[in-house]
């Protein structure tokens, strides 16, 4: 695995040459040769790794050998940086500085030059080993390009609905779901029943069990429902806590504080009485890798009298017949899909449906032969097919001789993983080293597609390209994991951008076990004494809870010296993360990447930390720290601040020290249940605007220094931008600002207080394209996706109507009159897709015209407490897909034309009138209501009763039922 940090080497040393080379004198014509000798290594390497599993051990010693050799390269890179910082090369006191240095680090330069012949001499010896392997093993010099796209494609992370789509859609899944789904619903067992789903992983269990699940006839049969995800490494306290939580939601009844002080016994106890007075439940543990949890997890299960079900996904057969056999249960084994079905998922996937082309027939079957029936298999293969050029039947042929080569091992699980690598290997080195990062995060970890690619950014696998962003590289790279059926997306944000994200088991597995050999990656559940011998280049942490206190206590021996990136998962054990913090931070001089995300305990910034040359990342997110201290101007290399949701609400004058900062992040919600309120921010130096670097700036408090609005305007890099309490005299003054931000893509503007103290947002005002109408003036936000205004306004913005790239506009309490109604300026906005009103709008009716909006997909009303009616007319809103209503209490009637959006899936209700429930409650097949509702596959009612009891209720009316959800 040295090819991903081969080339990543060879890239720090081309700029190592270019920007320090001065410093080497005469050493530079031998790191010169350093980077050609690995230059030519690099050449067959890739293809010589793709032999190494089954090579003799001297050419994977040999391939162990470039790898060190590559990190001790790396190594020397960042010690040199660190001892020889770059000094003012003119005026007397620049050369008094220069004359010291060189003084003063006589010794280092001995040392350094000692170290470069180190590593020529080791070079000289591997590259021997090169030419010597060349012939040996048949490997060609010539480098073997991956046909991925991510050399020649324009990265760009999708802007469409193809990340809103399962990636396990699978075919021949409706006959084992009608089976299961008859199992739970047979009969009125008095004993709690049990149904598991046993199979090799990449069979989709867990696909089929969530169809199961979530099926209308299920969902009207149990009340009480529950998704617990396992997996091989949970804690059993926090599986608990979840459970827990889950079922106080479907109850809509407050969670306990006190399951947090809980003991085991007690909260299984908990969930024992909760289900007891709760009615039928059907609970799912997904991914269950040993009996003993069921053993322990039985015992909170009550079995009442009401036909309880229980269903679990487990890749152990042990497991299946040991969780069935008290309850009479069900085990049923998972088999992979018919060659029919097979076949139909291939060409869904790559030809969109469509039949195979004739010329590719024997090959694409000779591939799909290889896969044996296993839908992750499929898929996988199906990723990288999709990418080669279908004309060009010599890519097909290569695919599957590789295929016929590689699998003739003995079981379905290997060859999978063959496949798996397969895919692997056809990435460029970029996509390897940002997928083997991945393995930072735990088993089932729902991963923030923002977090990781700031983490792929901040550790240089991300290589920048001429007028790109590097953030829009980054996105670009998991957009191509994504499309290749490696990466998983499970939530978006808008514009299809992936806001969590997963790997599949089969194939983190894979990622770990190739991330463990290249030594990229250490991680620990929080056993200091079980650290590998070698130096820790990346140490890993997830959140583990431990009742030996003095085992944490103990000094584990391992190494940081080397040490790039500490990054904690979770929530730690306190002492823990103290002894652990305390040794980064006075031993890792090359630290670049300290990611403490979480760790509620933390309260003040260390001071060690200050002293981190290299530190280019620091993620304070969701810690009590309250201050940042004057020494953060010691930071001259920090790129990245998030002190997002911490106690910070100022920051010092040297901020404006860190002048390669990027990314900005303080904030802290107004209200933590609902961020309909906005944020509160934090006071910056008065010279805010010397930070000319800042592309995300959050969250900005506009009420102190009166200079900071035009401080703004010289940030010309922002692609985001967050203001909280403007006032409106400022108002004027921040349009003038904005103008100058041409590259701003998201911008939030909130106004002082909360509900009724907002105080009015003053923004209808921009002298260029408001004083002609010549669409050449009409620059001011063009570049806009998303605007969230929160706070009373008095009109609507005129230049909003010009915001022709904006696809999301969020209006929070704005209180616009009847004679101000937002839709006017929104309607024709060619790109808009998302609208959400919250207490925007005081007029008594909303109508959407004909020809106005034509793309938006979702919208959303909440809080417009005068709304009395909605109307529709034929041909407005033709793609809308989703419609939430929600506390508009004197809204009687649905909208008038609903029966017009053809393309509505979704329908909620949310505490509306009683009027409108009522009649909801009480259509007809055969009434009108309905006919005009008839259409739309999902209708979500919530509301209060008369009890004070929250009730949900879910129609389906193409099925013409409706079922109680509680």
């Amino acid at each position: 695995m040295a090819e991903t940090i081969l080339p990543f080497v060879l890239r720090q040393l081309s700029t190592f040459l270019r920007e320090e080379g001065q410093l080497l004198g005469g050493l530079r014509q031998e790191v010169q040769f350093i980077m050609d000798e690995l230059g030519h290594i690099r050449a067959f390497l890739r293809e010589a790794e793709e032999k190494e599993e089954d090579a003799q051990p001297r050419l994977q010693e040999w391939i162990k050998q470039v790898r060190e050799v590559a990190y001790d390269i790396e190594d020397f890179l960042d010690e040199f940086g660190a001892r020889f910082p770059r000094h003012p090369t003119t005026g007397f006191h620049g050369s008094v500085r220069r004359t010291f240095s060189s003084i003063k680090n006589l010794k280092a330069r001995h040392r350094g030059a000692s170290k470069i012949q180190s590593i020529k001499s080791r070079i000289k010896s591997i590259s021997e080993g090169h030419q010597r392997y060349q012939s040996e093993f048949g490997i060609s010099t010539q480098a073997s390009n991956s046909l991925s796209a991510a050399n020649n494609t324009t990265w760009r992370y999708s802007r469409d609905d193809a990340l809103l789509v399962e990636e396990a859609k699978l075919v021949g899944i409706e006959q084992p779901k009608k089976h299961l789904i008859s199992q739970l619903l047979k009969g009125d067992d008095c004993q709690l029943k049990v149904v598991s789903v046993v199979g090799m992983a990449g069979l989709g269990k867990t696909t089929l069990v969530k169809k199961v699940h979530e099926d209308p006839d299920v969902i009207s049969h149990f009340p009480v429902r529950a998704w617990v995800t396992v997996s091989q490494t949970c804690d059993f306290q926090d599986l608990l806590k979840d459970l827990i939580r889950q079922l106080c939601k479907e109850g809509k009844k407050p969670v306990p504080q006190l399951i947090e002080s809980m003991t085991t016994a007690e909260l299984k106890e908990f969930i024992k009485n909760f289900l007891q007075q709760a009615g039928r439940y059907a609970i799912v543990f997904d991914d269950v890798w040993d009996v003993e949890f069921w053993n322990t997890i039985k015992f909170a299960l009550p079995e009442s009298s009401r036909g309880n079900r229980v269903m679990l996904t487990t890749r152990k057969a042990d497991v299946a017949s040991a969780s069935c056999i008290e309850s009479r249960g069900l085990v049923y084994k998972m088999e992979p899909l018919s060659i029919e079905d097979s076949w139909t998922l291939f060409c869904n996937k790559i030809f969109n449906g469509d039949n195979c082309p004739g010329h590719l027939m024997d090959a694409a079957k000779g591939i799909l032969d290889k896969c044996a029936g296993l839908p992750l298999a499929i898929i996988a293969i199906s990723g990288l097919l999709a990418l080669k050029d279908v004309n060009r039947i010599e890519e097909w042929e290569k695919v599957r001789r590789s295929l016929g080569g590689e699998l003739e091992g003995t079981g379905k699980l290997d060859r999978v993983k063959k496949i798996l690598c397969l895919s692997y290997n056809d990435l460029s080195w970029q996509l390897k080293t940002c997928l083997l990062y991945t393995s930072v995060f735990p088993d089932d970890y729902k991963i923030q597609g923002v977090r990781l690619i700031n983490l792929w950014i901040a550790e240089r696998f991300v290589e920048w390209r001429e007028g790109m962003n590097i953030e829009d590289i980054a996105w670009g790279y998991l957009s191509e994991l994504v499309n290749r059926s490696i990466i998983q997306v499970t939530r978006v944000f808008y514009e299809g951008i992936p806001r969590h994200c997963q790997i599949h088991d089969l194939w983190r597995e894979i990622i770990i076990s190739k991330s463990r050999e290249q030594n990229m990656v250490t991680i620990t559940a929080g056993q200091p004494t079980r650290w590998p011998s070698e130096k820790v280049r990346r140490l890993v942490v997830h959140s583990s809870r431990s009742n030996n206190t003095q085992h944490h206590q103990q000094r584990p021996n391992y190494c940081f010296d080397c040490l790039r990136s500490f990054i904690t998962v979770g929530s730690m054990d306190p002492p823990l993360f103290k002894m652990l913090l305390s040794e980064v931070s006075m031993s890792s001089k090359l630290l670049k990447v300290l990611d403490l995300r979480g760790q509620a305990t933390l309260e003040k910034i260390p001071n060690e930390i200050f002293n981190l040359f290299h530190l280019n990342y620091l993620n304070l997110f969701g810690t009590r720290v309250e201050r940042v201290p004057k020494a953060i101007g010691k930071l001259q290399h920090l790129e990245y601040l998030n002190l997002g949701n911490t106690r910070v609400r100022e920051l010092p004058m040297e901020i404006l020290k860190l002048q390669k900062l990027w990314f900005l992040k303080v904030f802290q919600l107004v209200d933590s249940s609902d961020d309909d309120y906005g944020f509160h921010g934090f006071k910056a130096p008065s010279n805010m605007g010397g930070l000319l670097g800042l592309e995300i700036l959050e969250c900005i408090d506009a009420s102190g220094e009166s200079t900071i609005i035009q401080e703004i305007g010289k940030l010309t890099q922002l692609r985001e931008l967050i203001i909280t309490k403007l006032k409106r005299e400022d108002g004027k003054g921040l349009c003038s600002s904005l103008a100058n931000l041409t590259n701003l893509r998201e911008l939030t503007v909130n106004s002082v207080g909360k509900g009724d103290d907002h105080e009015i947002l003053d923004l209808n005002h921009h002298y260029s394209s408001l004083s002609s109408s010549s669409s050449s003036s009409c620059s001011f936000l063009q570049s806009l996706h998303m605007l969230i205004l929160l706070g009373h306004l008095e009109k609507m913005p005129k230049w909003v109507v010009h915001l022709h790239s904006l696809v999301r506009i969020d209006l929070n309490w704005s209180r616009l009159r009847g004679e101000e109604d937002p839709l006017e300026s929104l309607q024709y906005l060619p790109n808009l897709h998302s609208i959400n009103f919250c207490g925007s709008y005081q007029g008594e009716g909303l109508c959407f015209k004909v020809g106005g909006f034509l793309k938006l997909k979702r919208l959303h009303l909440k809080s417009m407490e005068g709304l009395r009616w909605m109307r529709v007319e034929e041909g407005a809103l033709p793609h809308l897909q989703r419609l939430i209503l929600e506390k508009l209490p004197l809204l009687e009637e649905l909208p008038l034309g609903i029966q017009h959006l053809s393309h509505l899936q979704q329908l909620f209700l949310y505490e509306m009138s009683s009027q409108m429930m009522e009649k909801m409650e009480n259509q007809k097949e055969e009434s009108e209501g309905y006919t005009r509702i008839a259409h739309i596959p999902e209708i979500v009612l919530v509301y209060n009763t008369n009890d004070g009891k929250w009730r949900h209720r879910r129609l389906w009316a193409k099925n013409k039922k409706t079922y109680n959800l509680s």
